[in-house]
């Protein structure tokens, strides 16, 4: 019996509209290269993943507003196109909440994980989280949710400044215009303009103690949590380089072990009855030591890849063959192994890896994609040259 059931395709949704978004790349190539057919409802027009000789076909996703029942609508389109269950995995947030909402309305079309009603979207909203590690006795930045725009600036008063502003659900953030998931707030004045700008957010503002960066304090868990419960595949790792520098997504990561971590990860979703791929942002205390849990996805991270064991699985594998039940391989973890996104860290590659190293976009066995990065990161970082050096005035 092979491996993997062959007879059952992957899905992958995603809604944002990020063209530089590797983790669909990453998703595609796991399963394509194990054989299994691989379809994206994803808005790949102007991204290289629509390269990828791994997919077999690109279907147009929802709309960057759409409702539940929007999103519905097109998962059934898709799924009667391929006429035959899928396994469906959501790769962003929205797509994640969304299918937590539709799962009964997808089966049996859709393969899906037996998550209790209502998690994905609560472990994704940042307020809800914040509770949910109170109450589970979690360390987690302390974090005030202001009711009004006077106690935004007293909250800032009192955790800093600095502090880190977060909006609870960042995916419902406009596509256009300058609000950001997460900011840093410099005093009381600067908290109570962003909160003035909660209904143009679309969720509540809060407000978190600033744990400073530094050396060997971002952690990132990924896993798949199966059937049972129990966490497979997956692992801890380090930051080593994040793009923005200060607090933005892994751009050099390494599979390290740390038990404290892994064993906070299955603590959390063994206290959630959690069921799906999950990853896992942690940020060390430099003055307790304390990992804090920063944020919860329920779904693939990014840098999922990075995580591919001695038997060659990684959660996305992991969810397809339990999700077929199918056994999943105990392969034994990889440590040292690191993984790049190129674009973001370029000089990074010439650097020896002697733990085995993985890019996010070029590979041998798939090289449109990476040439096709090349070519739009290049256009990309000259466009904003060309709107840095354009002077005031001037069209």
């Amino acid at each position: 019996m092979p491996l993997f059931d062959l007879r059952v395709p992957a899905v992958l949704l995603r809604i944002d509209r990020n063209p530089f978004h590797h983790g669909t790349l990453g998703a595609v190539r796991s399963l394509g290269r194990a054989g299994v057919e691989v379809h994206v409802v994803a808005d790949c027009a102007a991204s290289p993943v629509r390269t990828s000789r791994f997919v077999r076909r690109l279907h147009p996703p929802p709309g960057p507003d759409a409702s539940p029942a929007d999103v519905a609508a097109v998962l059934r389109r898709v799924a009667a196109e391929i006429a035959r269950p899928a396994v469906l995995i959501a790769l962003d947030d929205a797509s994640a909440v969304a299918v937590g909402r539709l799962r009964a309305a997808l089966a049996p079309a859709y393969l899906l994980p037996a998550m209790p009603a209502g998690l994905s979207e609560r472990v994704a909203d940042k307020a809800e989280l914040a509770a949910t590690c109170t109450a589970l006795g979690l360390p987690h930045p302390r974090t005030l949710v202001p009711d009004s725009a006077g106690r935004a600036a007293e909250a800032t008063r009192r955790l800093g400044p600095p502090v880190v502003a977060k909006w609870s659900r960042p995916w419902l953030l406009p596509t256009a215009g300058d609000l950001r998931s997460t900011v840093l707030v410099h005093s009381p004045r600067q908290a109570r303009e962003l909160y003035a700008r909660s209904a143009e957010a679309g969720s509540r503002l809060l407000l978190q103690e600033f744990l400073p960066p530094g050396p060997d304090r971002d952690w990132f868990f990924h896993g798949y949590a199966d059937r049972s419960g129990a966490v497979r595949a997956g692992g801890p790792g380090r930051k080593l380089h994040a793009w923005p520098r200060t607090a933005g997504l892994t751009a050099v990561g390494e599979w390290t072990p740390n038990p404290e971590v892994r064993s906070l990860a299955e603590r959390l979703t063994g206290a959630l009855g959690y069921r799906g791929i999950l990853d896992l942002d942690f940020r060390r205390c430099g003055r307790t030591g304390r990992y804090h849990l920063l944020d919860f996805n329920p779904r693939p991270g990014a840098q999922f890849r990075l995580f591919t064991d001695t038997a060659g699985v990684d959660v996305v594998r992991a969810l397809h063959l339990d999700l077929t039940h199918r056994p999943v391989p105990d392969g034994a973890p990889r440590p040292g192994r690191a993984f790049v996104v190129e674009n973001y860290a370029p000089l990074t590659i010439l650097r020896p890896a002697p733990g085995g190293r993985e890019l996010a976009w070029h590979a041998r066995d798939d090289l449109a994609p990476g040439l096709a990065m090349s070519a739009l990161w290049t256009r990309h970082v000259l466009r904003r040259l060309r709107g840095r050096l354009r002077l005031p005035g001037r069209s």
